[in-house]
């Protein structure tokens, strides 16, 4: 199936999201009431909504936002041109999430619009493909048409998943993008952050440009996961081009 699926038309992306407040404290008292009552389950486990904001607050469309999305593409070489194929990078990262969006939608709406077109992600379609759907429908933002996929049928969604992939139909379990890379043998360079990281990074140190870096490099482990997937060769670091 995978071998059908033309790189050149496939956009991957990856998404770094924090909760709309560093702290719950700081939330107003509507927003602390509607987590309060959304996490309520979580609570019983002994933890506080104060400990579950910090932790899924960043993850949730309805409480949480995007700081930035990074994609990547795979330019091939022309037919008779013996050069190795290339990832080229580009991020959308901004404190105004409405402007990061209006941004991406852009990218999506000039470039990505046509049906042969695809979106691919890690756990894209539980997370980053909704999250991003639903922040640019609370922004007032026309869905782009990738985007768009109410009362579609589900061969009609350009969406892959690697995760799904992963899974041949089985939903008992969530493998990481980290530990797949690692049973692939898929070098990826060591980080200073993880996802953990990315709320600290962000409110404490205001180092967009760091988080930048952190997603980017997870947008080429995905691709490098995707090509293994296919059975092609990966992409050599000296072929990545990064923004």
């Amino acid at each position: 199936m995978l071998d059908k699926v033309n790189l050149e038309k496939i956009l991957f992306l990856d998404i770094e999201t924090v909760p709309q407040t560093y702290d719950f404290k700081d939330l107003d008292e509507t927003t602390a009431g509607l987590f309060n009552q959304k996490t309520r389950f979580q609570q019983k486990d002994g933890k506080t909504v104060e400990e579950i904001y910090g932790e899924r607050g960043g993850i949730l469309a309805e409480f949480g936002k995007i700081v930035c999305i990074s994609v990547g593409y795979i330019n091939k070489p022309k037919s008779g041109v013996i050069v190795n194929k290339k990832i080229k990078l580009k991020s959308f990262y901004h404190d105004d999430e409405e402007t990061l969006l209006k941004n991406f939608a852009d990218l999506l709406n000039d470039y990505y619009s046509d049906p042969y077109h695809v979106l691919c992600a890690h756990n894209g379609k539980e997370f980053d493909f909704p999250y991003i759907a639903r922040r640019m429908l609370i922004h007032g933002l026309k869905l782009p048409l990738p985007l768009d996929i109410a009362g579609k049928k589900p061969w009609e969604v350009n969406h892959i998943d690697t995760l799904e992939l992963w899974k041949f139909g089985d939903y008992k379990h969530y493998t990481s993008l980290p530990l797949l890379c690692h049973i692939f043998k898929i070098p990826t360079p060591k980080d200073d952050i993880s996802g953990a990281d990315v709320a600290r990074v962000y409110y404490e140190e205001k180092d967009l440009e760091r988080i930048k870096v952190y997603c980017e490099k997870d947008v080429v482990a995905l691709i490098q996961l995707f090509l293994k997937m296919k059975g092609d060769g990966l992409v050599e670091e000296g072929d990545i081009i990064y923004s």
